[in-house]
């Protein structure tokens, strides 16, 4: 990534080219509030989509409101992921409150109650986050099916530094033939955030704002209690600035110089910024972290720049496969060389061949695979460099490619903190599909896909060490939670520096 040029002065308003205009609403408009129908951006601060949402009600002159809706078990998240976020939006509702902006929650279906609270509050416009993922497209298409003909509907892309749909107008192949897009766009978009305004006109009826927080997460923990929170990070805004930031532990303030170094060692995950879990559910912005990175750039340049590509290139780039790729979580969504690589081996003899529960349990004879899969069930992360590893090893051990990248996918969000999330899936392909990729030498299996073996980890670092430190770290959250009484929060440990 190029060194970034400086910020150009605060604006007033959001950029047009961050708006895509999902449904325009009758003419002359009505005169209703404003909604904001959070749920990827779930955070106060430096955010676009609820910036957008009040600028457009204060013009208008009528109030504004948040609402989330709670997906029942989405995706197939369990406890750790639905208590991290509802406990960053239980913060959120009480940081909330000094804005006199009412923060509505409602369970069930999007695309029944959204539009039925559109409704009954007579609201003009909707303003919602942007997600690639087909699941919340699908019920964008439906919820401006359902709507009022006098309702406009407004996506914003407040996870981006530049918006999707902007960055590129087509599906892209590699990182390469992106970069140069984006990098072109950043002087324009990568700016500082405009204070957000209170509202001019406050919201009439706030009685059904929801408020037993403690028992809907106790609910939630309960019937996901499959797969138990993590407690090495903690939910919310300003822990995610604290792990930007803080001057104990921040990754820019204390920890940055290692990173282009350490990040890819997996006896060094302090090495890494720690803040995928905050950026997925959109507990802090990419945008954010990307200005603060900036001002280091003069210490720690090749880190700063490292940094920023994974932080912006990498992730605009997952979200554009995603975005204009329908299928980017099945063979059909790779590239039409690696599918006649990975089907003319589909039937190639495999040394060993492993059932989903035996991978799920980490029962296989790969010391070193074992420990990864362990380290992401009880630890909720698995090092970046070994979910590559992880992944390609599934590939190498099931009947074949599609059933090896649905249990990959499978796996990994059901217990990663970061699960299903644009970056998840495009793992997973690059691994398996080598989307965003090139073609390699071929052999048996993998076809002309890259190929990773333990005698290359071997070589990159101590596999021992690893395996020794897994299993300790493990052993220590076992016993934790074991001496923890029922309900009493226990706090597990965090990934030292070795």
């Amino acid at each position: 990534m190029a060194s970034l040029p400086s910020a150009s002065t605060k604006p007033t308003s959001v950029q047009l080219g961050r708006i895509h205009v999902l449904k325009e609403g009758s003419h002359p408009p009505q005169n209703g509030p404003v909604v904001y129908w959070m749920f990827r951006d779930q955070r106060l601060k430096d955010n676009w989509a609820l910036i957008h949402a009040v600028d457009q009600a204060n013009k208008a002159n009528v109030p504004v409101a948040i609402a989330f809706n709670l997906f029942d078990q989405f995706l197939g998240a369990k406890a750790r992921q639905l208590g991290f976020m509802l406990k960053g939006l239980r913060q959120l509702q009480k940081s909330i409150e000094h804005t006199q902006i009412p923060f509505f929650l409602f369970r069930g279906t999007a695309e029944e109650t959204i539009p039925k609270f559109l409704g009954e509050c007579k609201a003009s416009l909707l303003v919602t986050d942007f997600s690639p993922l087909r699941q919340i497209r699908k019920c964008k298409d439906e919820i401006c099916k359902r709507v009022s003909d006098s309702v406009t509907i407004h996506e914003v892309d407040a996870h981006n530094v530049v918006p999707v749909w902007v960055a590129s107008d087509k599906l892209e192949y590699s990182a390469k033939t992106i970069r140069g897009k984006v990098n072109k766009l950043i002087p324009e978009y990568l700016i500082d955030f405009p204070t957000l305004q209170p509202p001019n006109k406050k919201w009439d009826d706030a009685t059904d704002q929801f408020s037993d927080w403690d028992g809907l997460i106790a609910n939630v923990l309960r019937n996901g209690a499959e797969v138990p929170e993590i407690e090495w990070c903690e939910p919310g805004e300003t822990a995610a600035m604290e792990v930007l930031m803080g001057n104990k532990d921040g990754f820019l303030t204390k920890r940055l110089k290692n990173y282009s170094t350490d990040r890819n060692n997996p006896l060094k995950p302090r090495a890494l910024s720690c803040l995928s879990p905050y950026l997925h559910f959109g507990q802090i912005s990419a945008q954010r972290c990307a200005l603060e990175a900036r001002s280091f750039r003069k210490l720690n340049a090749q880190a700063v720049d490292t940094f920023l590509e994974e932080l912006i290139l990498r992730r605009e780039l997952a979200d554009n496969f995603c975005y204009y790729q329908p299928n980017y979580d099945t063979m059909q969504g790779a590239w039409e060389w690696a599918r006649k690589t990975l089907m003319d081996h589909a039937s190639d003899k495999r040394e060993h061949t492993y059932t989903m529960e035996q991978l799920e349990k980490a029962q296989t004879a790969d010391p070193l695979w074992n420990a990864s899969q362990l380290e992401m069930v009880h630890y909720g992360k698995m090092h970046g460099f070994m979910r590559m590893y992880w992944a390609k090893k599934i590939l190498e051990w099931t009947k074949g490619p599609k059933e090896a990248l649905e249990i990959c996918i499978y796996l990994n969000d059901k217990y990663e903190i970061d699960g299903r999330d644009p970056n998840g899936y495009v793992g997973c392909m690059w691994s398996i599909c080598g989307v965003h990729d090139q073609g390699w030498r071929e052999r048996p299996v993998f076809g002309k896909i890259r190929y990773m073996n333990y005698a290359g980890c071997k070589r990159k670092f101590n596999v021992d060490r690893y395996t020794a430190y897994v299993k300790r770290l493990v052993g220590e959250i076992k016993k934790r939670k074991a001496e923890s009484p029922v309900g009493q929060k226990t706090k597990q440990p965090r990934n030292e520096q070795h």
